[in-house]
């Protein structure tokens, strides 16, 4: 007579524990992250508000689209900034006039940089804890005093160096014409 083998019975009271254990860990983590967030949130909270958006931002010198991956303390590319929504990446159409450049954000909070407060353009390799291999367009900016450093990843990388000229030129015109003006006032 040849010997049977048995299924073996699965034992369902330890598969449903082990599942509602890791079900209560994943929650645990997701609402310890949330509540990091909301932490950095409100250690951000004395930021100014962000300028308003322009009724008329004026002819576009550059225009481009791609993904805004957020913004933090200039200088200090892991440290986001969350306050005003700009800790949340995006889609983004960046447009870039005499006035200054204009962040629209589908789904999400557009935002608008006056050109006084631009101070540079570069590109770097990651913001925000985020490592972008082709790279990415890094604005440098003051809203009231508070330095920034937000960046952009355009559909087409190689637009980023049209971005860095056009952004630095418009500094620098926006620099000498404050020189100008300061020295007709002396």
């Amino acid at each position: 007579m040849i010997a049977q083998e048995k299924a073996q019975v699965t034992d369902w009271s330890s598969y449903i524990g082990w599942m509602v254990g890791l079900a209560i860990l994943v929650g645990l983590v997701y609402w310890l992250m949330r509540q990091g967030w909301n932490w950095r949130r409100t250690l951000q909270s004395d930021l100014p508000p962000l300028p308003e958006l322009p009724a008329d931002p004026g002819a576009a010198l550059l225009e481009t689209t791609g993904r805004y991956h957020g913004s933090t303390t200039a200088g200090n590319w892991l440290d986001r900034v969350v306050a005003h929504g700009l800790g949340t990446r995006s889609l983004a159409e960046l447009t870039l006039t005499e006035r200054g450049l204009l962040v629209r954000r589908p789904g999400d909070v557009d935002f608008w940089i006056p050109a006084g407060s631009l101070t540079a353009a570069r590109t770097d390799s990651g913001i925000a804890g985020k490592v972008v291999p082709g790279g990415l367009l890094v604005i440098t900016w003051t809203n009231e005093g508070t330095a920034l450093d937000s960046g952009f990843r355009a559909d087409h990388a190689e637009q980023h160096t049209a971005w860095v000229e056009a952004v630095e030129a418009l500094v620098t015109r926006r620099t000498t014409k404050t020189k100008k003006t300061e020295e007709a006032i002396s």
